[in-house]
């Protein structure tokens, strides 16, 4: 019998994904939405599991090392956390079932900080299946963690973007050769 699986949503906000946004990665996370869309309807449709976790930030947080790193972004209560276009849509249809949970992080991997692990453990789930941004960034860690913790690991490589294209690269290479993680296609069905 297969695992419980859960589908995580990374950080697809306006501030990471529009334009205007404050970090975004522009063209390639906007291209990526009809995707995403699909697989969540393809996880709840499966009886199985969609976590949108959600970078949050306080403005003008002198103790948070990204304060130092990054433009502000993902401020709570802001357009630029919004979820972008199409997820936003659906999470407006969709956040009253019991299978899809926003979940508040602060910090790159979904695991750090956050209820996560005890959800997954409560639930029996031992499969999470990555999409989001940033590939290289909170994808990356978030995907580090689930190896770690002896999770099996699915990266849809046609829903995951970064800020730059050297960037998506590494990542998927190394989520493929270091973390052993199966880089699919989640455009079409694993049927």
């Amino acid at each position: 019998m297969q695992s419980p699986t859960a589908l995580l949503i990374i950080d697809y906000t306006n501030d990471f994904v529009d334009e205007r946004g404050a970090l975004t990665c522009g063209q390639p996370a906007q291209q990526i939405a009809t995707t995403i869309v699909s697989l969540a309807d393809r996880a709840l449709k499966a009886g199985q599991w969609v976590i949108l976790p959600t970078d949050v930030h306080q403005p003008h947080d002198p103790y948070h090392p990204e304060s130092k790193l990054f433009p502000p972004h993902n401020q709570r209560n802001t357009w630029g956390r919004q979820f972008y276009g199409p997820l936003k849509e659906w999470y407006q249809a969709h956040q009253a079932n019991d299978h899809v949970v926003l979940l508040d992080k602060t910090r790159y991997s979904a695991f750090c900080g956050t209820r996560l692990q005890l959800f997954l453990q409560e639930r029996g789930i031992r499969h999470l299946a990555l999409t989001g941004v940033c590939t290289d960034i909170c994808v990356l860690h978030t995907a580090v963690d689930t190896y770690n913790r002896g999770y099996k690991l699915t990266v849809y490589q046609d829903a995951v973007a970064a800020l730059t294209p050297t960037g998506q690269e590494w990542a998927l290479q190394h989520f493929q050769t270091v973390l052993g993680a199966e880089v699919l296609l989640g455009g079409e069905p694993n049927e």
